[in-house]
């Protein structure tokens, strides 16, 4: 039983090291000022609130105490999904790599559309960052995934939801 035990948690802690999220350098310093702002900013304003409706009296209906402690919850709840995102993650610094012109996360890529013509540029980032309207887009992304490991030039084929889609790679950078 010992035995078993053991290797058990020799198998945990190698997985979770491999648990590890791909972040942006800038996607991680989004994070830590979101968490600099909650807890300098944020949490001051919240406790002071909750002091001034607890000055009001009676708490059990003071609707400026429960709305307080709601952003209070709100708050401490973000501010422990930050730090876990952080803690868990894997910051890349695209400018630091030397890819050799491939398709890699962090990379930004021109893409023309094959049937319009149509070109677009996309940021490929960890999921947390994706904002298809900003033009980063998920590495668990369908389009992503067909992009990863190919070159200029290259032509990639995307099984969408929307159906097969076929893009040229115009550029590949690593801003």
């Amino acid at each position: 039983m010992v035995g078993r035990i053991a290797f058990f948690n020799s198998t945990h802690q190698e997985d979770s090291s491999l648990n590890k999220v791909p972040l942006t350098l800038r996607g991680a310093e989004k994070l830590r000022e979101e968490l600099t702002h909650l807890k300098s900013v944020m949490r001051p304003k919240i406790i002071e609130a909750i002091a001034e409706a607890r000055a009001h009296g009676d708490l059990k209906e003071n609707a400026e105490y429960h709305a307080a402690r709601e952003q209070q919850s709100f708050t401490e709840g973000r501010i422990k999904e930050i730090e876990a995102k952080l803690s868990n993650a894997q910051v890349i610094d695209i400018a630091a790599l030397n890819p050799g012109g491939k398709v890699v996360f962090g990379a930004t890529i021109e893409l023309e559309d094959a049937d319009s013509g149509d070109t677009v540029t996309y940021q490929i980032v960890g999921d947390d960052e994706a904002d298809i309207k900003a033009g980063l887009i998920s590495i668990s992304s369908p389009i992503a995934r067909a992009l990863i490991g190919k070159r200029e030039g290259d032509v990639a084929v995307v099984n969408a939801p929307g159906g097969t889609r076929e893009y040229e790679i115009c550029s590949v950078q690593y801003l």
